[in-house]
């Protein structure tokens, strides 16, 4: 069976027929859809290979080449190798365990807004997008209602169900952005979390490596 050019256009139907409602919403979309791809290149960024890298770092470590794993470290920036690279740092001025450990906590600290960026948006644009879809849902009914109070008998039929089609297409778009909004937001939490998780694991072994080989550290 043929698709008729109606069910080619429904987006665009539904959007003309939703009324004002549909604008806000259209809106938050295009902000959705800008964050979505911003976090997604983002931590494509500041992701690297974890066992790949400290296979190769912890080898200079043990080595006692700590300048050659801080030169390292700078060849790939990522909140990873930043964080252990400020370990590093400390270890190569001789300074004690602690305050290794203390370098390290901090890298984390100033790295975590990198990672988190605007993450936080996109379950905000997800719930405006709901409501936005809700009160252009009233607003249709309302106009609905007022429309049919004093209307012919014949037309009232005609005007109710244009009226619920306005507020029942403002819902379904609100819901179009909502969905893949909040998907995406839960996707990019768990990436962040991964992230951080590679870190506090990787920069728990460098101390333990940097404690058990103090005497092969070089200048």
């Amino acid at each position: 069976m043929q698709p008729t050019p109606e069910s080619g256009n429904f987006i665009v139907m539904a959007f003309q027929g939703g009324g004002w409602g549909m604008i806000p919403i259209a809106i938050v979309m295009v902000f959705v859809i800008f964050l979505i791809f911003e976090r997604f290149m983002a931590l494509k960024k500041l992701a690297i290979d974890k066992e790949d890298f400290n296979e190769k770092l912890f080898g200079m470590v043990l080595r006692g080449d700590i300048r050659q794993a801080i030169t390292f470290c700078d060849s790939r920036p990522a909140p990873l190798t930043n964080t252990l690279k400020s370990g590093l740092v400390q270890v190569l001025n001789k300074r004690p365990d602690e305050e290794v450990q203390v370098a390290m906590d901090g890298a984390v600290l100033k790295e975590m807004p990198n990672l988190d960026g605007w993450t936080g948006f996109l379950a905000v644009f997800g719930n405006v997008a709901t409501l936005l879809g809700l009160l252009g849902t009233i607003v249709g009914l309302i106009h609905s209602f007022r429309a049919v109070t004093n209307a012919d008998p014949a037309q009232k039929a005609t005007l109710l169900s244009a009226g619920i089609a306005e507020a029942m297409n403002c819902t379904a778009f609100g819901l179009i952005v909502a969905i893949p909004s909040l998907i995406a937001y839960g996707y990019f939490q768990t990436r962040t979390q991964r992230i951080i998780n590679d870190i506090s694991e990787s920069s728990m072994n460098i101390m333990n490596l940097i404690v058990a080989n103090r005497d092969k550290m070089k200048d």
